[in-house]
């Protein structure tokens, strides 16, 4: 008898043991009022959007103790607070400013990816795991983002590890897991008119240099004025592109592009002093013939290539 009502007590004890060590859960979800201010030249971008959340411990206060851990500077929240079901219930106004790396490889043809991470500074995951409200969780379909359409909008729960204690000399500490809240999203837009805006002045510089080809070989001045004027005119066009975009390592769309228009005009010029070298020798036949083949290669290996890797680009 008294063996079987030891049994019973280590069970009731153990069962309360577990229930001692179970984190609180947290539920939590977003509606995004807008993204803007996308900045690629300073990796950042803003965000306006609503957090709640619903819990039983009284310990959380998510006013003082919420943290965005990929964020360049976060406003102070609006915070309301009341009850639901018997338990706590915050809800905050956001703005934070977020930064990005953003992928600029195929410029203005990109898709982005963004991300905002939602933390309680003060418990761990041992005291606190959120659960994300999937249901509840949306974007403003009309003004969240201008420009732009969101795609594969979600929220999840993620557990983030930091390799410190933060100060705690014990062992057991150097390596500690945080619940995280992600919001999380796609981004991409109809580029072709921005496509246009661009690029615009490099392909009409391209359109002036091949203009060198209608005057006859012998006519040096605009033969090789031509060319050299739309080149200073593309590499301006490239200056205005490139001071908009982050530094990239990769060599991107606008990268790509810019540098098929220098070698295009370069051939022209090549072509031209083929043409004025074969005219200074008397054999006007040939002259013609070079100028005529290499103005039609110059065009269509140009088309060609553009097409080619805007193609990829887009795909």
């Amino acid at each position: 008898m008294k063996t079987r009502l030891l049994i019973v007590l280590l069970v009731i004890l153990a069962g309360f043991t577990s229930a001692v060590g179970q984190p609180d859960t947290v539920t939590v979800g977003s509606y995004v009022i807008s993204v803007h201010d996308i900045n690629f030249r300073d990796k950042e971008y803003t965000m306006r959007f609503w957090l709640w959340f619903v819990y039983d411990n009284p310990d959380f206060d998510f006013s003082t103790q919420l943290d965005i851990p990929n964020a360049k500077s976060i406003e102070t929240p609006e915070i309301i607070m009341d009850s639901l079901d018997g338990k706590a219930w915050a809800i905050m106004k956001m703005k934070s400013t977020m930064k990005e790396s953003w992928n600029v490889r195929d410029f203005p043809f990109d898709q982005q990816h963004l991300k905002v991470q939602i933390e309680n500074t003060l418990f761990d995951n041992n005291s606190l795991v959120f659960k994300p409200d999937v249901k509840g969780s949306k974007f403003d379909n009309k003004e969240a983002i201008d420009g732009w359409d969101i795609v594969n909008f979600r929220v999840t729960a993620s557990t983030n590890d930091y390799e410190t204690g933060f100060g705690d000399p014990n062992p057991e500490r150097n390596l500690q897991y945080f619940s995280s809240f992600l919001i999380e999203m796609d981004i991409q837009r109809d580029a072709w008119g921005l496509f246009m805006k661009i690029f615009i002045g490099m392909y009409i510089a391209f359109l002036i240099s091949i203009i060198s080809f209608t005057p006859h070989p012998s006519e040096f001045e605009p033969r090789f004025g031509l060319p050299v004027g739309g080149l200073f005119a593309t590499v301006g066009n490239k200056y205005i592109i490139d001071s908009i975009l982050p530094e990239s390592s990769s060599f991107t769309l606008v990268d790509t592009l810019h540098t098929l228009t220098f070698l295009a005009i370069f051939s022209t010029l090549v072509v031209s002093a083929i043409s004025l070298k074969q005219f200074d020798k008397g054999n006007k036949e040939a002259c013609e013939r070079v100028n005529s083949v290499g103005a039609k290669l110059v065009i269509s290996i140009y088309i060609l290539a553009n097409l080619i890797f805007i193609g990829l680009a887009i795909i």
